[in-house]
C-alpha cells in the first residue's frame, strides 16, 4: 500500500481590518455635552478616558420564574424577563493641571446627576453602527484620595450605572407607509425593508410581512392621517386593537387629523395632533401589541373616508448587546 500523502497545513482566515469601538456619555435626558470616553488619543488635555475592565455591557441580567410542586423533585420552568442592567465603567480622568482636573470632574459629575434625568450611553463601531443605552448614575464617583486612585492632576473612577429599561436601541428607524386615495402606491409587497403593500383606498391583509431587524420585540408607533372610516390591526398572536366605524356615518379619524398610537411601555397612548384622547373609542379589550423580532407577518385592515388617508408604521430596533 502507498504512502498516504500529507495533508497540506490550513490556512488560518485574515482577519478583517476593525476599528476600535467609540464610547461616550450624554447626560441630562441624552440632551447635555456629548462626552467622549473613548477618543483621547493625541495630547489633547483635559481628557476622560475608559478603560479596560467595563462590566455589563452584553447579555442582560434574567429574572426566572418557575412553580414546584410537593410531590415532585425540583421546579418546572415558568416564564422568564429581562432585569435593569447594572453596568460598571472604570474611567481615568487626566488633567493639565489641577484646575482643569477639577473643571472635568464636575463637568461629568453634573452631567451624571440622576436629578437632571437618564443619561445615554452610545456604542459606535467600525461599521458605523451606532448602540444607545439609557441608563442612570447609581455610583462610583465619591472619590478615593488613596496613592492608587488619585494623584494631583489625576484621578479614576469605577462609575456604576443602571439601565432599567436593559435593552440597547439603534439609531435609526424603520419606517413604512401606506398612502390612500393617491394614486399608485410608493411601495409594493415583497419590496423594501419592510415588504407592505399599499392600496388605493382599503388596506385589508391578515398576512402583512413586517421584518424587525432587532434582537427582541420593539413597539411600534402608528400614526393615522384622516380620513379613515375604520382601523384594526392584529398581532400574529391574535392580540389587537382598533376602532369600528362611528354608527353616525362619520368617520373613525377625521379629514386633517391625525391619531397617533403610541405602543410603547411608559407611553401607551392613543391621541390625535390635537391632544384629543381615543382610547374610550377604542373596540373592547384592546393591546397594544409589539413587533416581534425577526420576520412576521401582522394582520391590517383599514379603510380610508372620501379624500386622501395614509397611515405609517415606525419602529426603533432594540437589542441584547452593543
Amino acid at each position: 500500500m502507498g504512502q498516504d500523502r500529507p495533508h497540506p497545513a490550513p490556512i488560518p482566515p485574515l482577519p478583517m481590518a476593525w476599528g476600535h469601538t467609540y464610547v461616550s456619555i450624554t447626560g441630562s435626558k441624552g440632551e447635555g455635552e456629548e462626552i467622549p470616553l473613548t477618543a483621547f488619543t493625541d495630547r489633547r488635555w483635559p481628557g476622560i478616558l475608559l478603560q479596560a475592565g467595563a462590566t455589563g455591557l452584553d447579555t442582560p441580567p434574567y429574572e426566572l420564574h418557575s412553580d414546584s410542586s410537593p410531590n415532585l423533585d425540583g421546579s418546572q420552568f415558568r416564564s422568564a424577563r429581562a432585569a435593569a442592567r447594572e453596568i460598571m465603567l472604570p474611567v481615568y480622568l487626566y488633567g493639565i493641571d489641577r484646575r482643569s482636573l477639577k473643571e472635568t470632574k464636575r463637568k461629568l459629575i453634573s452631567a451624571l446627576s440622576p436629578r437632571r434625568g437618564h443619561c445615554v450611553l452610545k456604542f459606535v463601531e467600525a461599521d458605523s453602527q451606532v448602540r444607545k443605552l439609557h441608563c442612570y448614575y447609581k455610583a462610583g464617583m465619591e472619590g478615593n484620595e488613596g496613592a492608587d486612585n488619585a494623584g494631583f492632576r489625576w484621578i479614576k473612577y469605577g462609575i456604576q450605572l443602571t439601565a432599567f429599561d436593559p435593552y440597547f436601541y439603534a439609531e435609526d428607524l424603520r419606517v413604512a407607509e401606506w398612502e390612500f386615495n393617491r394614486g399608485e402606491g410608493m411601495l409594493k409587497k415583497g419590496k423594501a425593508v419592510f415588504p407592505l403593500r399599499l392600496s388605493r383606498g382599503l388596506l385589508a391583509d391578515p398576512d402583512v410581512p413586517v421584518v424587525n431587524p432587532g434582537d427582541v420585540e420593539s413597539w411600534p408607533i402608528w400614526e393615522i392621517r384622516g380620513p379613515v372610516r375604520d382601523f384594526r390591526f392584529t398581532s400574529p398572536d391574535g392580540r389587537a386593537f382598533g376602532i369600528t366605524a362611528p354608527a353616525d356615518g362619520k368617520d373613525a379619524v377625521a379629514a386633517g387629523r391625525v391619531l397617533t398610537v403610541d405602543t410603547r411601555p411608559g407611553h401607551k397612548t392613543v391621541s390625535d395632533d390635537t391632544g384629543r384622547n381615543y382610547w374610550p373609542l377604542l373596540d373592547p379589550s384592546p393591546a397594544l401589541w409589539p413587533v416581534e423580532s425577526g420576520k412576521s407577518a401582522v394582520g391590517i385592515s383599514i379603510t380610508a373616508g372620501n379624500g386622501p388617508a395614509s397611515l405609517k408604521l415606525t419602529l426603533r430596533p432594540r437589542y441584547e448587546s452593543y
